[in-house]
């Protein structure tokens, strides 16, 4: 019941289980466990399973260098097999990046950020330049920026401004956005 007391300690965590030795079977069914629940490229997965490796490693007393060639191993299978594709998962991400108003710049550093390569990260996020001032009109409206914000756009007008140029748009995408009229077509 939700209103009785536990057994365990306040401040003390449950004891965890400890992790599994590394073997190849182990390495490949967790990279499937992970890939199943998330889209990653293949610097994520291999990021994601370097860090069981090191726990593991840890705990066993194990040297993490030795499971190297393993990680690669593992990640190449998954690459071959087709789970992981660089390009359809940075397209994928640009895109959803995209409809929730996010720059050309903030695209490339996110995909960059989780391991696609940077001419990937730049192709991928490449947009035209409607599609750049669509989603500087999403960004403004999440925002509550020039036309959407509250109070007098006037006084507002240069922290307005700041704030799209920091989300990563143009000064000349951030002043359009900011100067349109009330009854303009967009988001």
């Amino acid at each position: 019941m939700a209103g009785e007391a536990s057994d365990v300690p306040r401040g003390k965590r449950a004891e965890r289980k400890p992790p599994r030795r590394i073997t190849p079977d182990y390495l490949q069914r967790a990279a499937m466990h992970y890939l199943e629940r998330y889209a990653a490229p293949a610097a994520q997965l291999r990021r994601v399973l370097e860090r069981k490796v090191v726990l593991s490693c840890r705990h066993h007393g194990d040297e993490p260098a030795r499971f190297s060639s393993l990680l690669d191993e593992v990640v190449a299978r998954c690459v071959a097999s087709g789970l992981v594709d660089d390009r359809r998962f940075a397209e994928a991400r640009a895109a959803s990046l995209r409809r929730r108003g996010q720059s050309t710049r903030a695209v490339a550093a996110k995909l960059a950020a989780k391991g696609v390569t940077r001419d990937l990260a730049t192709e991928a996020s490449a947009a035209e330049p409607e599609d750049e001032l669509a989603a500087a009109r999403i960004a403004a409206k999440r925002k509550r920026l020039g036309r959407w914000g509250r109070g007098d756009r006037a006084a507002n007008r240069q922290k307005d401004l700041a704030a799209l140029a920091r989300a990563g748009f143009s000064m000349a995408i951030a002043r359009t956005v900011v100067d349109e009229a009330d009854d303009e077509d967009g988001p």
